[in-house]
């Protein structure tokens, strides 16, 4: 993608002016961002989405009898209010892992890293339906596929929460600004900035493209605990030596020794660049517990043509890895050039594929066995 091409996506922005000037810092309202946009899927078939096993929903409303309520899915048809009563909400994730033309309309947004693409949720609500004001911890789009709906955001310095509600509802919402988006348009919102947004004027769809936002502490535990059995394996079986040790008096304290030892093992853990490399590539590609891979019923024995990753694949490289479904490879040469290719294209053609080595096109052929790419005589959309 070159970067310093005006988009429609973007208000006839470039993606390097966005990134420069609104991502992380202030909102943008984009009038027709896809002109002409309309829903990828049916009320009815988000609602089947919402009625699998494997699909994260729930549903949201402030109903006359009891106020604000949440439930989380599966939910079977009869689970839902009807159409035509007012004041609810259906929110399913990841849809784009589910749908093909979803997920193509997320590689729109690939001018960002895609270690830091999270996923489509698509927000179905009836009219005078909403989630509440509230603010959220990530950077999202939110782009209007249906209907109407009307936005009052801000930047709410009071974080106060309305207390024993099963969501997190702002206490004293100070709305600044307030916009009707119609199908086609899109707001960018930076995270911490407060937002309210109702179907008006009857039901509506909202398509909102989030993106992953490591918590520092969260990362350091998930790299520490990844990265513990390579670095028992690299700093061998040396043992703690103490010939140096005088008689104590308090024998409960440890030795100042014994904390130096340990001090010195983890730094020395931590100067393993490639573990941690490794380490978090693996958790950046580890797909979510909800996310499984269809194995082919006839497994291909040979690699045709083409192959594309699947949708569900999550796929990133640095400078010496490729990293894929929480797997890490070593990669050199021509084959880690081709292997940075399919995760930035997604696809190899014939052309591609037909420079890559026997090594590189048995693990192709290995990843098309688990469901997590595909192969054929022509790339498929």
């Amino acid at each position: 993608m070159n970067t310093q091409i005006p988009m429609a996506l973007l208000g006839q922005l470039s993606p390097a002016d966005f990134m420069q000037q609104y991502w992380q810092r202030q909102p943008l309202v984009i009038r027709q961002a896809i002109p002409g946009f309309q829903p990828l899927l049916s009320r009815e078939e988000l609602a089947d989405l919402a009625s699998q096993d494997e699909v994260e929903s729930r549903l949201i409303g402030d109903f006359p009898d009891g106020g604000w309520q949440m439930e989380r899915g599966p939910f079977e048809a009869e689970d839902l209010p009807d159409y035509d009563e007012p004041k609810w909400t259906l929110l399913v994730q990841g849809v784009d892992l589910h749908d093909a033309a979803v997920h193509q309309l997320m590689q729109q947004f690939r001018f960002i890293p895609d270690a830091r693409l999270d996923d489509v949720m698509i927000s179905y609500a009836t009219e005078g339906g909403g989630v509440g004001p509230h603010f959220d911890s990530y950077d999202v789009f939110l782009l209007q596929a249906m209907g109407k709906r009307r936005w009052r955001i801000g930047r709410q310095e009071d974080r106060t929460l309305v207390p024993d509600l099963p969501v997190r509802i702002l206490a004293d919402f100070q709305p600044e600004e307030e916009f009707v988006l119609e199908p086609g348009d899109m707001l960018y919102l930076p995270p911490g900035w407060a937002h309210d947004g109702i179907a008006e004027d009857g039901e509506c769809m909202t398509y909102s493209i989030g993106f992953r936002v490591p918590q520092r502490g969260d990362l350091a535990r998930e790299l520490l605990g990844r990265m513990a059995d390579p670095a028992a394996d690299a700093l061998g079986e040396d043992l703690y030596e103490d010939a140096d040790q005088p008689a104590v008096q308090a024998s409960a304290a440890i030795p100042v020794s014994m904390q130096d030892f340990a001090r010195q093992a983890i730094a020395e853990a931590l100067q393993d660049d490639d573990n941690l490399a490794c380490a978090l590539g693996e958790y950046l590609t580890e797909p979510k517990a909800n996310v499984w891979f269809d194995v082919p019923e006839q497994q291909p024995e040979v690699l045709q043509a083409c192959f594309w990753l699947d949708r569900r694949t999550r796929m990133l490289y640095d400078e010496r890895h490729v990293f894929i479904n929480g797997e890490s490879y070593r990669a050199a040469g021509e084959d880690a050039a081709l292997m940075r290719q399919l995760a930035n294209q997604r696809q190899l053609d014939a052309d591609a594929l037909a420079t890559a080595s026997e090594e590189a096109r048995a693990l192709l052929l290995s990843w098309a066995d688990d469901g997590w790419g595909h192969t054929g005589a022509a790339l498929q959309q």
